[in-house]
């Protein structure tokens, strides 16, 4: 079990680094950060949903704006979670974020481990035409007892 929390923390904050180069060379700005809040959540061996309320707080503009969202992740996900919150840098390709920019859809990879408490890092790219990036990595604090790798899709109305 040891080896998998190691190896588990160590994807976790390689796969963001490996896929945040790309972003570097698209002349990304940090336009603020976006803080969601969970729910309960149940791995089901191949995947779970959890619905969040999230907030972004743009450094540019001074400005936050609500959002609610749907995190879905296929792969290995086992375990059960008393929910946590999640912590993305917001990048885009300029800094005219308003109401409503961030809605859409975002893929990316991710991996979280709970004993207890727990961390984990998701990389995803999405948004409006794709021009969204939450990266470099998300943190995510959680209670509970999971092991989750795999893919998220994370859907901001």
């Amino acid at each position: 079990m040891f080896s998998i929390r190691i190896l588990t923390v160590a994807c976790a904050f390689l796969i963001p680094q490996m896929l945040s180069a790309p972003a570097h060379a698209q002349q990304l700005f940090r336009v603020g950060g976006l803080t969601c809040s969970t729910g309960p959540r149940v791995g089901l061996v191949l995947g779970s949903r959890q619905e969040m309320q999230c907030v972004f707080l743009s450094t540019v503009a001074a400005r936050q704006y609500s959002y609610r969202g749907t995190i879905r992740r296929v792969g290995l996900d086992v375990g059960v979670t008393r929910g946590g919150t999640l912590f993305w840098g917001v990048f885009a390709r300029n800094s005219n974020i308003g109401r409503g920019t961030l809605r859409g859809s975002y893929v990316g990879a991710s991996g979280n481990v709970a004993i207890g408490l727990g961390l984990g890092a998701n990389v995803l790219v999405g948004g409006s035409r794709r021009t969204i990036t939450l990266q470099p990595l998300s943190v995510e604090g959680q209670i509970g007892l999971n092991l989750a790798l795999g893919i998220s899709n994370l859907i901001l109305r």
